[in-house]
């Protein structure tokens, strides 16, 4: 079985702390102290809304992504003039109100900072099916399709790419 290293190089995922405009990173940042938010469903669901808000990614491009229980992946194409840190925390930020409102909690949702990869052209779409497997490797579902909380944008141009 493939492993993220398989697709995003030998090192592990690192914390992120250089980025460039218009390059693809495969992002992972994960919940404070691991808490499994996103098995409620209404949690996950508002959460994945917010992914498609094009409002949170201010000029970035958000080409896949995964709510798993305590964790989020995305591949993100940074827009112009843009870094990691602006985009990760726009959304963090975002989900974080957003989730304390429905919660009615004022806690943290997210971990401080978040793990980055760069991801080479080579390695987008096998990067893009291991993070929509992701459910699948850990025991979620036994069909990708059974899964609600994920999305690809290649999806919007053909069904079969991924």
């Amino acid at each position: 079985m493939k492993t993220v290293s398989d697709f995003l190089g030998n090192q592990a995922l690192r914390r992120g702390r250089y980025s460039c405009s218009r390059h693809i990173y495969f992002i992972t940042t994960v919940c404070a102290g691991r808490n499994r938010l996103f098995l409620d469903t209404d949690n996950a669901r508002l959460v994945s809304k917010l992914c498609h808000d094009k409002r949170i990614w201010t000029g970035s491009k958000l080409l896949a992504w995964v709510l798993m229980p305590d964790h989020w992946h995305g591949i993100i194409e940074l827009g112009e003039n843009m870094t990691l840190s602006m985009t990760m925390q726009a959304f963090k930020s975002c989900s974080s109100k957003a989730l304390n409102a429905q919660i009615n909690s004022s806690g943290k949702i997210w971990q401080s900072g978040f793990y980055d990869r760069c991801l080479l052209e080579a390695h987008l779409l096998p990067a893009a099916r291991y993070l929509v497997a992701n459910p699948l490797r850990a025991g979620l579902v036994k069909d990708i399709g059974q899964y609600p909380y994920w999305h690809a944008v290649w999806l919007e141009d053909q069904k079969s790419v991924l």
